[in-house]
């Protein structure tokens, strides 16, 4: 902020303080009492008819526009449906009312009541008998013609981003109806939504460095959750049968147009099911939510790109997009070979990388960002899913999806391993590899989950999704920030 921008805002702020002295000498509460039973915006005008002008109505709202002409007063108040124009006489209204009604700020919370009539110009006006002064602004919103443009300020001060832009607005609201949307999907299909705890005495569920806390009571160190996953599964092991959770996630990880460190995902698990039980499922929440919220199956983003949802998501193996994409002896070639086509591709590789990181560096920085149009990818190696099944037909893979949309991971889903003795070797096998790394933390061993699979769990189709990643591919928001309310920023 500029040091005149700066003391133009507080000279405003001067005023409006002086403003506000006023109408408590005058015995005015300028942060008034209830005012109940309105009307909103859209509401009222869709309901107008000619032969109901006349009719009284309350409305209430922020004053995002003001224009006096002598005797009259036009302004424009913003509710929760959209804006609706007011009309205030010096004829129609006590002095000193309209007075004071002339001199309110943009940004002040005023309630009106008033009837409906339609100007020359055709516009549905309130015209105003009364009004009240709920809540005197002291601070100027942000500049009225173009919106709040500065992104800083937009993801600090969300309020005036809310206030100031009808797309971000939109994008909130679409938000809630998908995740409302989701629910309603799963809830149909018999799914019970639970609650798992979200501080762990051991990260669990997923690879990620944890968020790492301290339990008083206990006097224990306590890890933030990083997945639900594990609970999840105790819960088959218990015998429900369908469970879901709609969760908050900590990672505490890199932050990108992609990555948030507190999050937002579903995660959904049905016994007597697996990979492609979790598929279908996948397919349908999809398609339910872009159809019930945007209200098409083809979604549109503002750089023109269609992502179609309506057919059938391709479904191909994770070997064959890395043949597809590079040579189809890739597997079988040595190492070295494999880091110089990789680098022919352009990608970073460090010269003591194994077969899977060289693989791992391609697919996700080569092929990955590729897959525009919703895809399955499957049959993932063993080492990168440790709490899925193996393949039948080849145990060094096992039985899972990635999906991706538009270049990002969206979702996995397993074929969930409910063999106890494995899953003990896995997570060993995961532990070792996690040793002196930041994902350390998350390679211990959860002996609990250990304990409840040995009762038995049955088999069992698991799935996971970024809610936020989703509310971006439906609305077509470009980054993560974008559909989080408050993301977390670094303190100034």
């Amino acid at each position: 902020m500029s040091e005149n921008t700066h003391k133009e805002d507080n000279e405003q702020i001067a005023i409006r303080k002086q403003k506000l002295k006023n109408l408590t000498d005058a015995g005015i509460n300028a942060y008034g009492e209830k005012f109940t039973e309105t009307t909103h915006s859209e509401t009222a005008k869709a309901n107008y008819k000619e032969e109901t002008e006349g009719q009284a109505l309350r409305v209430a709202g922020r004053v995002m526009t003001v224009r006096v002409m002598g005797k009259a007063l036009f302004a424009t108040i913003q509710d929760a449906e959209g804006r609706i124009q007011i009309y205030a006489s010096r004829n129609e209204m006590e002095q000193d009312e309209f007075n004071r009604m002339k001199k309110m700020d943009i940004g002040d919370i005023i309630g009106v009541d008033g009837e409906l009539f339609k100007t020359k110009k055709d516009e549905i006006t309130v015209r105003t008998a009364t009004y009240k002064v709920l809540s005197k602004a002291l601070r100027p919103l942000p500049e009225k013609f173009h919106g709040l443009k500065d992104v800083e300020t937009r993801y600090r001060q969300r309020y005036l981003d809310l206030i100031s832009n009808d797309e971000s607005r939109r994008v909130f609201r679409q938000r809630a109806a998908i995740i409302s949307a989701m629910r309603e999907y799963l809830e149909k299909d018999s799914y019970m939504e639970v609650e798992t705890p979200m501080m762990h005495p051991i990260p669990g569920g997923a690879s990620a460095r944890p968020f790492v806390t301290h339990y008083n009571a206990l006097d224990q160190e306590m890890f933030m959750r990083i997945a639900p996953e594990l609970y999840l599964k105790m819960l088959l092991v218990g015998g429900f049968e369908r469970v879901f959770e709609i969760n908050r996630n900590f990672r505490n990880e890199g932050v990108s147009k992609q990555h948030n460190p507190e999050f937002t995902a579903i995660e959904a698990y049905q016994a007597y099911g697996d990979c492609s039980t979790m598929m279908d499922l996948m397919q349908g929440i999809i398609r339910h939510c872009a159809q019930k919220v945007i209200g098409t199956l083809q979604v549109t983003h503002p750089d023109g790109k269609v992502i179609d949802f309506e057919k059938d998501f391709r479904v191909v193996t994770h070997r064959d997009l890395l043949i597809e994409h590079t040579r189809e002896d890739w597997f079988d070639i040595s190492d070295e070979e494999r880091a110089n086509i990789a680098r022919e591709m352009g990608c970073t590789i460090m010269p003591d990388w194994t077969e899977e990181e060289i693989t791992e560096e391609v697919y996700s920085k080569k092929i990955e960002p590729t897959l525009i149009q919703p895809t399955f990818v499957t049959k993932l190696p063993v080492h990168m899913v440790p709490l899925a099944k193996r393949c039948s037909e080849n145990p060094e893979l096992v039985d899972v999806f990635e999906l991706v949309c538009d270049g990002k991971e969206l979702a996995p889903g397993y074929s969930e391993l409910n063999d106890p003795i494995e899953q003990r070797k896995r997570l060993m096998d995961q532990f070792e590899r996690a040793k002196g790394t930041e994902e350390e933390d998350s390679g211990r061993i959860d002996e609990s989950f250990l304990t409840a699979l040995e009762h038995g769990m049955p088999p069992a189709g698991g799935m996971g999704m970024g809610v936020d990643r989703l509310v971006m591919m439906l609305t077509g928001a470009p980054t993560i920030r974008d559909v989080i309310l408050f993301p977390q920023l670094k303190n100034i």
